[in-house]
């Protein structure tokens, strides 16, 4: 029932809630409080009252405005609430909210508009539900930011304790109550003394005062101590930030009078300046750990978080503190004890908030920043961090809410306030970390890597122990190692590894430490014990250049590898630089001041390198960088200038919170300046600059301000007209960074922004630009780029046609003439400060200077003045707008003249339209000639060229196509068993650690496994489910290919009963028709049959006949690829179909491009790549070529999908991106024509760079048009749709194009890839060392023994059961599906050309000759001249085969057995026997009466009623 007001609300949909991704929830004023209970979140903004679930849903809201009532005593005023709809006068500020859990309530205080105090309690698990008010002041009247309210514990009562801002400068005044005190306790319930919210339980006076300006920042119970924080300020003599202690004692009087004190110092310099800005108690102990973030200098920006131990010193004298003291006392007490830090743990600008955490032995503390970040950061047992990481980082600059809290429902999330919005943020990304090194580079005592799932994830979820962490220091390498030697030269080589592991992991450990040459341990060296590993080494010394050695540890199912190098560290020797000192400590040995030394001694941390001067005795120095102020996108082509640069190789970023810094190459380097790119940025903030020189060294102190990004909130004007070139405007935020705009109509088109120096000298808020032209009426989206990236701008840009000006008028005003210029009304308003008019007389301009603009119905009048000028008589203007003129006449000019002129011209034009008819009509008759001319020779070139083409083709094709990428056998059955149904493809497939089934299932699938081990079980189950109406063909399928999973440990069953069902087909067909048997899968041992032959020739398959119908698939690849390839109908210039070929084709060309690859995020690309390309390829078709011949080249595919590869054409020194569809794509009536490199004119030779996708929304709205639905409808490539077009246009796709003209190019592919098919059709009748496969030659003499049975003497029907049997079967399947054999995928048109060399091997086993003619389908004729050769070797193969002698049945046994052995483990035979006991369900009772019929003993009767009942008790326990 809690939920049911919110859901109520919901539905009702009304206003105030605005759910965001990633887990937030906006609100609608600022937030000024919240707290969180134990599932819930309440927030308090300005005007309401918010109650959120823990994933920030909402559950309820309560408006804070309502009527105070008049009256003469204000303590007497009511207040009540009000509906939004209804009048009110006042609100209800809330400056105090506290769930109290333990009452079931929250506490909500503050102060009423026009009012005084006020307190509600309310229902903590639905708000709407008031329990008790009352006007009375709990904590601050007025709101502000220096004041806590919390509850306490007091000898098991509870008590609200508020501490209250005093100013001692400006007092409160009022007709209200005030808090002349600095802190109070009230009552939480009616049974304390007093009633609620009361504070005279035990005094009527405020036990509590301090002395000075106060500011209270937080406060906390722990046991029986009480903290409270505060800054203290002092005036002239600066500030302080003190921390009070107090004792719950058995009432409040004692409790306020137990108070002792100490201020917290957080250096030696006295801290005068210094204050409390936010903290967080560090749970666990004791000692109590507390953190705090503290301002340096009083102000905002220099802060840092500083760890102390504020344990209470009980010794210390009660109320005797010199700031705070009870209202007897004075406030001269003792000096006050000072703390001093443990550790200054971070420095970051603009730190506000901070929340800490223990996890295990670290603690983990979530800071917010004053520009909207949110960083955390790890710290170890010894205080070390680890590198702070960004969780969220914020568009803007809004300041994180001082309070930061944790979700307890899960411990995984914070919650964060920002102004007005919060956000429920993940306390880690472990999933982000992709490998192991990764997951522990990460130092996130959150992540653990989970061995049994291989990724990194929290460890309550990895299912097992398995998993390791980062260890409980921090630590820089997950394996570290030295080198020592002893007194008796004997070396010793340790190695440690550095983590945190799971049980399963500490007793499953093991190193494996080897080299190259030599035994490298000897036999004395110790066991493995984790963590650590000890070699000692078999030889006392070691090689000059040191000895390569590799480490291999296996911590439970995982694996390191480490390559470590051991040198004699003596031999590492030279002028003591930092160089010198890494390659010391990098080789294991230790760093001294006396250079390199063994392990025993020295330092063993490259810690101590960094101290060390470089050695390059070189003054290279920094003077600027320009700009030093980016966004946090970084920025292409900065300069940075200084002295002595030419040795520079690098410019290094190094951030407060980056542990590794990053470096950026440089160019343009003359000494004195040079170019680099600044990169993108995790987080806002200053950083670090210094430039690189060839020893490693850095050099140089500059710095660079990473801000926000901009953002975009209003665009003025809206709307632009169609030519383009109207001034717009921008306003929004950080503007400054703005390098160019682009609309997703003209991508690439990058508008600059105007005068950017001018207007944007340091912060920008508005920006201006012109907009590009466009096509036609339509809405235009806006993007700003910023370096690499693009922002869209939330508000749109419609273009309108553009202005129409049709008259004006002059008139005498004076001195000066004026000007009305009469515009047709549009939806542009365009302002007078967008024209420029000039009245042109006597070829002179004089300048019209804009005075108003003012409208009627339809027209809109600007109006202008032309000075001191005596003449009226303008009869033209000249109206400049955009990049358009104009030039405008008067419309009460001569009109008679006109008249008379027109007149005239009637006569003459009369004679002159006689005149152009008959020279048109003789025009035509020669271009009508001229048209069939041409049409001829376009003919005769079509077949020419075809003629050429079919004697110059050359089997040029690549035969070195790499390894193979054959599938594995489980893969291949599958494919072959369920080839319409992937799901049951991988349901059948046993993958490697897949979990045991459950023992009562394990115990009926071993019962059913047991039946269908019985022949005369199985054969009569299929039987009878064969004769019912209902077993589809379909279903026998399934049937057959389950019962080979089921039986594949046992083939040698399975054959028997293959054999046994085929006898009982044969019989059943021996009456009718014997060549039609096996012709077609209609029965189950039909498709067994099929499944049997897949399962015994798939060692021939693989090692005799793979790579040459690899061969043949690479061969029909490439020779189509050189040719184009329509990408909307799939159909092909090269090809074997006619049905495939595209004899519609153009001209086309080739093209040999460069490619570059994207490597990294900031600019830098690889060495060129080139790739052959057509210039009618599409976009798509050009990455596919891309990405192919990368894979040919490096022999491993490109790292990112071909669905997330951009690529861009340089033009002019600048890159295009190239999209399938953009703002020029070619539409004739409603089809696109998809963008091809013709269409974009890249050139040969033309350098195209590839990239990954951004993660930014493409300026294309549409990834790749063959996501859409209608793809084939909507869109064409080569094939003009069937639509009229203007034929002036392209009239080289209006060329007419015969499809007989074409068909040479059947043959010419034919021609190319013929001896690959000869050499396939060989290698499948081929006889490897005179023998054919096992199981052909047993198949074949198990027909020609039924054949001598059935008493059948046609030597053509065994011919035909042998082709049925074997070639249709088997091999047209492997033929036809490639994809079954190899890790491919297969194109349609590759599968027109399949069928045609299908069917030419299928032609080889006919008996029947082929009359052929000119009606005959080409792919008959194409290979009708070899057919006959191919012919005679089948007969030959099939000879061979009939005289080859018998294998015995024990060899065919062994045979059997090894295939089963060999795969054993391979397929989840239980699965099918649950699929295979779903057919037996459905057919029970006809399985019974079939098993009567043929006599079945009555134990396998009841056996099979035994595993019916198991099921169907294991299917009602899965239910109960």
């Amino acid at each position: 029932m809690i939920l049911l007001p919110g859901l109520i609300f919901i539905l009702l949909g009304k206003p105030g809630r605005c759910l965001e991704g990633g887990g937030g929830f906006s609100f609608d004023g600022d937030v000024r409080h919240f707290a969180v209970a134990t599932n819930t979140v309440y927030v308090a903004t300005d005007e309401t009252l918010y109650q959120l679930s823990h994933d920030l849903t909402l559950v309820q809201k309560r408006t804070q405005r309502g009527i105070l009532t008049e009256e003469n005593e204000t303590d007497k005023r009511q207040f009540y609430r009000s509906p939004d709809s209804d009048t009110w006068n006042t609100t209800f500020r809330v400056n105090v909210l506290l769930p109290f859990d333990e009452n079931h309530t929250l506490i909500s205080c503050g102060g009423i508009d026009n009012g005084c105090g006020y307190c509600e309690l309310l229902d903590l698990a639905d708000i709407s539900n008031m329990l008790y008010r009352e006007n009375i002041l709990v904590g601050p009247l007025k709101r502000n930011n220096a004041s806590v309210a919390f509850l306490v514990d007091a000898e098991g009562s509870s008590y609200i304790l508020t501490a209250i801002q005093q100013n001692q400068t400006k007092p409160t005044t009022g007709i209200c109550p005030s808090n002349a005190e600095a802190a109070y306790l009230h009552n939480t319930n009616n049974n304390q003394k007093g009633g609620i919210f009361s504070l005279n339980a035990d005094s009527t006076i405020p036990p509590f005062r301090g002395k000075g300006d106060l500011e209270f920042v937080d406060g906390f119970q722990i046991n029986s101590a009480i903290y409270l924080f505060s800054n203290v300020h002092l005036g002239a003599k600066g500030s302080k930030v003190r921390l009070i202690w107090l004792e719950s004692q058995t009432n409040k009087l004692l409790t306020m009078k137990s108070l002792r004190g100490a201020s917290l110092q957080t250096s030696d310099r006295g801290d005068k300046g210094s204050r409390l800005l936010a903290s967080s108690l560090v749970p666990g102990g004791p000692p109590v750990l507390w953190s705090g973030v503290f301002s340096v200098d009083g102000g905002q920006i220099n802060t840092e978080l500083v760890l102390f131990d504020i344990s209470p010193d009980l010794n210390l004298k009660t109320d005797d503190d010199p700031d705070f003291f009870s209202a007897t006392k004075s406030g001269n007490g003792n000096t006050v004890k000072i703390l001093k830090p443990k550790k200054v743990l971070f420095r970051q600008n603009y730190m506000s908030s901070v929340l800490t955490v223990r996890h295990k032995t670290w603690m983990v503390f979530f800071v917010g920043t004053g520009d909207g970040q949110l960083i955390k950061l790890a710290v170890d047992k010894n205080y070390h961090t680890t590198c702070p990481r960004v969780l969220y980082r914020a568009d803007d600059d809004h300041k994180v809410f001082p309070k930061i809290h944790l979700d307890k429902v899960d411990n995984k999330h914070v919650y964060v306030a920002f102004q007005n919005q919060m956000k429920r943020v993940a306390v880690s990304n472990c999933s982000t970390y992709k490998t192991l090194q990764d997951c522990w580079s990460a130092q996130d005592p959150y992540c653990v890597w989970c061995g049994s799932s291989r990724s990194c994830t929290f460890e309550d979820e990895c299912p097992d122990s398995d998993w390791l962490s980062i260890p409980e220091d921090s630590q820089q390498k997950i394996v570290s190692y030295n080198v020592v030697k002893n007194d008796t030269d004997q070396i010793t080589l340790n190695i440690q590894t550095h983590v945190t592991v799971g049980q399963m992991v500490s007793s499953n450990f093991a190193c494996q430490i080897s080299t190259s040459s030599t035994e490298l341990c000897s036999r004395r060296s110790p066991r493995p014990k984790f963590p650590q590993c000890t070699c000692i080494l078999s030889n006392s010394t070691l090689p000059a250049e040191g000895l390569a050695v590799a480490v291999r540890i296996r911590l439970g199912t995982m694996e390191l590898l480490e390559h470590l190098k051991l040198m004699t560290c003596s031999d590492i020797r030279g002028p003591p630089t930092s160089a010198l000192c890494r390659r010391c400590i990098d080789v294991g040995c230790g760093w001294s001041e006396n250079g390199c030394s063994w392990a025993t001694a020295g330092a063993k941390n490259d810690s101590v390198c960094q101290m060390m001067d470089s050695g390059m005795n070189i003054s290279t120095m920094i003077s600027s960088i320009t700009p030093d102020v980016v966004s946090f996108y970084g920025k292409n082509h900065a300069v940075l200038s200084g002295q002595n640069l030419s040795h520079v190789t690098r410019v290094r970023i190094q951030a407060n919170m980056d542990c590794t810094p990053r470096e950026s190459p440089v160019w343009n380097n003359t000494g004195v300046s040079l170019t680099f790119h600044i990169p993108s940025a995790d987080n806002k903030g200053v950083v670090k600059v210094c430039v690189v020189l060839p020893d490693g060294s850095c050099h140089g102190n500059a710095k660079i301000t990473y801000k926000s990004s901009p953002s975009c909130t209003t665009i003025t004007p809206s709307s632009s007209w169609i030519s383009g070139n109207r001034k717009i405007t921008l306003m929004g935020s950080h503007l400054e960074f703005v390098e160019g705009f682009i609309h997703n109509h003209a991508p690439q088109d990058v508008r600059r922004p105007l005068n950017t120096s001018q207007v944007c000298p340091h912060t920008c808020t508005n920006l201006s630009y012109t907009t590009p032209a466009a096509k036609n009426t339509q809405m235009s989206n806006v993007s700003m780029k910023v370096a690499n990236e693009t922002l869209a701008c939330s508000k749109p840009i419609i273009y309108y046609p553009d202005p129409k000006f049709t008259s004006f008028t002059s008139t005498k005003t004076g001195q000066n003439i004026r000007i009305t210029i009469q515009k047709k009304a549009d939806k542009l308003e365009m302002s007078t400060a967008e024209l420029s008019v000039f009245g042109i007389r006597e070829e002179k301009y004089h300048k019209c200077i804009m005075v108003s603009k003012t409208y009627s119905d339809e027209t809109e009048f600007f109006i202008c003045e032309i000075k001191t000028t005596t003449k009226s008589n303008f009869q033209e203007l000249k109206i400049i707008y955009g990049n358009q003129t104009i030039i405008l006449r008067s419309n009460s000019s001569n009109m008679y003249l006109l008249i008379l002129i027109v007149l005239l011209l009637i006569p003459c034009i009369i004679v002159a339209v006689v005149i152009v008819y008959r020279s048109k009509q003789k025009k035509l008759t020669v271009k009508m000639n001229k048209l069939m001319g041409d049409l001829e020779l376009d003919i005769r070139n079509d077949i020419r060229q075809g003629f050429v083409d079919l004697q110059t083709e050359k089997a040029d094709l690549m035969e070195n196509v790499g390894a193979i990428p054959f599938l594995d056998y489980k893969h291949f059955a599958s494919k072959i068993f369920f080839p319409e149904s992937d799901a049951m493809m991988t349901s059948y497939i046993k993958d490697i650690g897949q979990d045991v089934v459950k023992v009562q299932l394990d115990e009926c699938c071993q019962g059913l496994s047991r039946l269908i081990q019985d022949q005369l079980f199985l054969t009569s189950m299929v039987h009878a489910m064969e004769e019912q109406k209902t077993f589809t063909i379909k279903d026998k399928c399934s049937l057959a290919s389950l019962l080979t999973v089921a039986l594949h440990s046992n083939l040698l069953y399975l054959t028997e009963v293959m054999e046994a069902l085929l006898k009982a087909l044969m019989q059943q067909s021996s009456n009718a028709q014997p060549k039609l048997l096996l012709r077609r899968t209609e029965s189950t041992v039909e498709k067994l049959l099929t499944n049997w032959m897949s399962i015994c020739l798939y060692g021939f398959l693989r090692e005799s006949v793979g790579q040459h119908l690899f061969l043949m698939v690479s061969a029909l690849t490439q020779q189509t690829a050189k040719g184009p390839v329509d990408c909307v109908t799939g159909k092909a210039l090269y090809t074997l179909s006619e049905d495939w070929l595209l004899w519609q084709a153009q001209d086309f060309s080739s093209l040999k491009l460069n490619v570059l690859f994207a490597v990294g995020s900031d600019g830098e690309v690889s060495e060129s790549l080139e790739v052959n390309a057509l210039n009618c390829d599409t976009v798509e078709q050009v990455k596919e070529k891309i990405l192919t011949t990368f894979k040919a080249k490096f022999g491993f595919p490109y790292n990112t999908p071909l669905r997330d590869v951009n690529i861009e054409f340089e033009r002019d020194g600048s890159f295009v991106p190239l999209e399938e569809v953009d703002a020029s794509s070619e539409v004739i009536g409603e089809v696109t024509m998809l963008n091809t490199l013709k269409h974009y004119k890249v050139p040969d030779g033309a350098t195209i760079k590839v990239l990954a996708k951004k993660t930014h929304p493409p300026l294309s709205p549409q990834g790749s048009v063959k996501d859409d639905e209608d793809f084939s409808g909507k869109y064409f490539h080569l094939i003009d749709p069937d639509v009229d077009e203007d034929q002036t246009k392209n009239p080289e796709r209006k060329k007419l194009k015969l499809k007989e003209v074409h068909l040479t190019k059947l043959l010419s592919t034919k021609v190319a890839v013929h001896s690959y098919v000869e050499n396939l059709f060989k290698s499948i009748w081929g006889m490897p060392h005179c023998r054919a496969p096992h199981a052909v030659k047993y198949f074949f003499d198990f027909l020609d023994a039924q054949a001598d049975n059935m008493k059948i003497t046609d030597p053509d029907v065994l011919h035909i059961w042998k082709t049925n049997s074997l070639p249709l079967r088997f091999w047209i399947n492997i033929l036809k599906n490639p994809q079954f054999v190899f890790d491919m995928e297969k194109a349609p048109h590759l599968d027109g050309c399949l069928s045609v060399i299908a069917q030419a091997f299928m032609d080889s086993f006919s008996l029947s000759e082929t009359q052929l003619g000119k009606h005959t389908p080409t792919n008959k004729l194409l290979y009708a001249k070899d057919i006959p050769k191919f012919k005679q070797e089948v007969k030959a193969y099939y000879k061979q085969i009939r005289d080859q002698p018998s294998s015995t049945g024990t060899e065919f046994k062994a045979f059997l057995q090894q295939e089963s052995k060999k795969h054993e483990n391979e397929f989840n035979e239980s699965a099918a026997l649950r699929e295979i006991f779903k057919f037996i369900q459905k057919y029970f009772t006809e399985i019974k009466e079939k098993l009567d019929q043929n006599g079945a003993p009555h134990e396998l009767k009841e056996q099979l009623h035994h595993v019916k009942d198991l099921f169907d008790g294991l299917k009602s326990c899965s239910w109960s």
